[in-house]
């Protein structure tokens, strides 16, 4: 009777632990779900902005062409600059599995400044055609090109403030479960950039340079 009356409380504690981590799996697998059919949809914005820029991309209107703007090894650092931040990301997800706060918060802190330093980079580039006179409103390709990038480079803009917040977020209340789930979230949504970004440098810069 009393072997009953012990074992009682074990398996009824042991079955509400059962049910609140398969609720906790639910809601990651919900949440990353849904954050699939958001990129899903940036990624057909992203698609159209590519196509506008596949059909002007020879609307020049006597306005500089990509050879003669472009500077191919800066568009590379740039690019390296992301790439890498990837990487770092990449780095701070097992530490991010395992709990570990310290090293987590490192590598993220890492990636912002990669990411800081591509915004940075793509600004200037910004800065010094529009004062070579090869702005936006120059012709149709150079519209496209900044409507593309420009777009891009808010996203990146976004990740970063997105990371920040994860910072101070982390320091006040841990890798707790649902930060968990931000992280993962987040770290699609850089890789997800990244994976953009090639396509803008392979078809945008370098295919504009050499043709």
């Amino acid at each position: 009777m009393t072997d009953h009356a012990l074992s009682a409380p074990e398996t009824g504690t042991t079955w509400h632990l059962a049910e609140q981590e398969d609720h906790d799996h639910g809601g990651n697998g919900a949440t990353v779900l849904g954050f699939w059919i958001y990129l899903m949809s940036d990624a057909l914005i992203f698609a159209s902005l590519f196509a506008m820029f596949g059909v002007v991309s020879t609307s020049y209107a006597g306005g500089p062409v990509p050879r003669e703007i472009f500077d191919l090894k800066l568009v590379a650092l740039n690019t390296a600059f992301l790439l890498a931040s990837s990487i770092t990301f990449g780095e701070a997800m097992p530490h991010m599995e395992a709990g570990r706060v310290g090293p987590t918060r490192f590598w993220l802190a890492i990636t912002g400044l990669l990411g800081l330093a591509f915004v940075g980079v793509e600004l200037y580039e910004f800065s010094h055609l529009i004062a070579e006179g090869a702005g936006p409103q120059r012709s149709a390709f150079l519209s496209a090109f900044f409507t593309l990038v420009g777009t891009h480079g808010a996203h990146v803009t976004v990740g970063l403030i997105w990371i920040a917040a994860s910072l101070v977020q982390i320091g006040q209340h841990g890798l707790i479960q649902p930060m968990k789930r931000r992280l993962i979230c987040l770290s699609m949504f850089w890789h997800f950039l990244d994976i953009i970004w090639i396509g803008v440098f392979t078809f945008v810069y370098l295919y504009g340079v050499i043709r």
